[in-house]
């Protein structure tokens, strides 16, 4: 009898181990928080170490289920990324444009009232920020709409 049960147990978590490794390796994260509010993301695309094409960045820029944050002007905001995405450089972009050098630590503050100066390029109450992975060639990209908060 427990023998039999040996089995079942060796069976069903060798099961649950095929079924896992049988999944995609989710991409490292990255986060936006103002205040106490923050959201994060998988990369919108790449983020799995090998190189973009130019005509997919453009593509991802273009992106329809960003996820949004509220920001006032007169708040900081925080960008923190894995130590994996910080190992090979990340900048900030502003509308598709680098907003920041690149960066190789994994948290960066900028005021909020950047993203809706039109001197970096803002227009309206919204923003495209992008996370670009890689220092000369992007090997991801992660995106979020910034929206005044009045």
């Amino acid at each position: 009898m427990r023998r039999r049960r040996a089995v079942a147990v060796a069976g069903v978590v060798s099961a649950g181990l095929l079924v896992l490794s049988a999944c995609d390796k989710p991409t490292p994260m990255a986060t936006v928080t103002v205040g106490s509010d923050s959201v994060n993301s998988e990369a919108t695309c790449g983020g799995e170490g090998d190189a973009l094409k130019q005509s997919d960045l453009a593509g991802c820029l273009k992106d329809k289920g960003i996820k949004s944050i509220s920001v006032d002007p007169d708040a900081t905001v925080r960008f923190g990324v894995d130590p994996e995405i910080a190992d090979k450089g990340w900048t900030i972009l502003m509308n598709g444009q680098p907003l920041t050098d690149s960066s190789t630590k994994t948290y960066r503050t900028i005021p909020g009232s950047v993203f809706f100066n039109a001197q970096y390029g803002a227009q309206g109450d919204s923003t495209l920020v992008s996370i670009k992975e890689g220092d000369k060639d992007a090997s991801g990209l992660w995106n979020f709409k910034l929206k005044k908060d009045a």
